[in-house]
């Protein structure tokens, strides 16, 4: 086979023209590693048929359950191309693949209000070279690697347990699994227990907090798989909430490992198991009975061996974020010390962690100036700080930009990145752009909380009211017609729904604004409570 050339345009060895190089985002090249280990019983990417028969049907169109659609999607300018190089997000080509349908879905909504066109090419997909690329990849074997290693050993025919999560496993899980184990086990043994942690290919998550918990499950091992993420998975910090489709995915790529029996570790919010089974996976998912801490006894066991007045169970989510987030030491009862340690490490206290704080509103809100007390406010408490002003990253950042809906979005795109490298390194990043859409406020979110915290502040102030200010009269000159596609006027500022505090400046002098600001971050604990004496004006 000849030398597999990147760039669209380039002649290969055969003088066939190379195909264009693409990138997948992060469902889709976590579907194209699934496909190409073999994880997936599929060839590549489906068809619309087989798409919206996956999703309308559990099962695709010949009969087989299969639970999401594994689809796809690329830019418009990819659709009617007949080959294409699938590459990883360095560029290295990974697959090509060979299209057998370009086709298109409608989903969510515009400016208009109208449906998004998306646009996905079908087809089968041919490894052009092992993935290199993705976090903790000496974990990330085969799974014929890891059916051929055990099928080496005297366990071969026994039931293979796999546990399936995202989260640490606290003393809770790693009771009902050492009892799920010795339940399936014979003369007296535990079966052998395989833990697929479920983490992303470029953010290892809370992975090396999962594998901390090794040597508290005897007779197991550990591989590491990336599965695509649902929205609501994807909105958990310390583990998403898990759909029945999610759970029942995990179930196919756990038997591809060799597995026999799930249990399922998504938190005791997960999916009813019946409605798992509905969905026909190819091995047994197991729903054990809920376990409880006995105050009395000291002991985790089933809930109904424990008294209900000392039954005490597992802390939620929220109190374990906000006991790591103000440097407090997780308790004895929950979680063993080795997990708790390495949490501490992985979500330190929000005074050691980077954070970016998003001022948004429109023109004139006071946005700037608030910013720049906060900023101020920041410095005096001991942490470092970078200010990142609408107006001047214009200047030094986005020089030559427009201000059209498409320039705009990449001036907050190029913001949230510069802010997530502050936040990357421990810095705080505060931002004051007027980031009128949702969907950039969002993205910059998404960037940042791979690596820290992030803070969304709405300057609510009225269209009117910014409009008397009008210190640089932009506003006049937008309603004489001689600045296009000014926020507010004639360009949409869509109002946040996720803002972590809102400040109306309309009445308020803007020390009073800053203190504001300054008091929620405290009470968060991204600022020393010590701090309180220093003025913010």
């Amino acid at each position: 086979m000849s030398a597999h050339r990147q760039g669209s345009g380039s002649v290969e060895d055969t003088g066939r023209q190379a195909a264009p190089v693409f990138a997948p985002g992060p469902d889709g090249l976590a579907h194209l590693e699934l496909i190409l280990s073999g994880a997936y019983p599929l060839p590549g990417f489906m068809t619309r048929e087989e798409a919206v028969s996956v999703a309308d049907r559990g099962r695709l169109p010949d009969g087989r359950p299969w639970p999401v659609p594994v689809t796809l999607e690329v830019p418009e300018e990819l659709v009617g191309e007949e080959r294409l190089t699938l590459t990883d997000l360095e560029g290295a080509p990974l697959a090509e693949l060979a299209v057998r349908e370009s086709w298109e879905s409608r989903e969510g909504t515009g400016e208009s209000g109208a449906a998004v066109a998306r646009h996905h090419l079908a087809g089968d997909v041919s490894l052009l070279r092992p993935p290199t690329y993705g976090v903790l990849r000496e974990l990330r074997p085969t799974p014929a690697e890891v059916r051929a290693q055990r099928g080496l050993e005297p366990c071969a025919d026994q039931p293979l347990l796999a546990v399936v999560t995202d989260r640490p496993l606290h003393h809770r899980a790693l009771h009902q699994i050492r009892a799920e184990a010795e339940a399936l086990g014979s003369d007296g043994e535990r079966t052998e227990i395989l833990v697929v942690i479920d983490t992303g290919l470029h953010d290892e998550g809370l992975a090396a907090a999962v594998l901390a918990a090794e040597p508290l499950l005897p007779r197991s091992s550990f591989v590491v798989v990336t599965l695509p993420r649902s929205q609501a998975r994807a909105a958990g910090k310390l583990g998403g909430t898990w759909t029945e489709r999610d759970v029942a995915l995990a179930a196919h790529v756990a038997a591809a490992y060799g597995a026999t029996h799930l249990l399922a570790e998504v938190g005791e919010q997960g999916p009813e198991t019946e409605r798992v089974m509905a969905l026909r996976p190819p091995l047994t998912v197991l729903d054990p009975e809920p376990w409880r801490y006995d105050t009395e006894q000291e002991l985790w066991k089933p809930r109904t061996h424990v008294d209900p007045r000392a039954a005490l169970g597992e802390l939620p989510d929220a109190r374990v974020e906000a006991e790591l987030a103000h440097g407090r030491e997780l308790p004895s009862w929950f979680t063993p010390a080795r997990v708790g340690a390495e949490l501490a490490r992985l979500r330190p206290a929000r005074t050691e962690r980077g954070l970016t704080l998003l001022f948004t509103g429109l023109s004139g809100s006071g946005k700037s100036t608030i910013a720049q007390g906060v900023c101020d406010g920041i410095r005096r408490s001991g942490r470092t700080v970078t200010l990142l002003d609408g107006d001047v990253v214009r200047r030094m950042l986005s020089k030559g930009l427009t201000f059209s809906r498409e320039d705009r979005e990449l001036n907050i795109r190029r913001i949230g990145y510069v802010a997530s490298e502050i936040t990357r390194h421990g810095g705080v990043a505060v931002c004051a752009p007027i980031a009128p859409y949702a969907v950039g406020r969002a993205e910059v979110r998404a960037m940042v909380e791979e690596f820290g915290d992030f803070f969304l502040v709405h300057v609510a102030t009225p269209l009117e009211e910014c409009e008397a200010r009008d210190r640089k009269g932009l506003y006049a000159k937008a309603r004489a017609g001689e600045i296009p596609e000014f926020t507010g006027i004639s360009d949409p500022y869509e109002e946040p729904v996720d803002a972590d505090l809102v400040v109306d400046t309309v009445d308020a002098d803007p020390a009073e604004s800053v203190a504001r600001v300054m008091a929620a971050l405290r009470e968060g604990g991204w600022l020393p409570v010590a701090d309180q004496h220093v003025s913010e004006d």
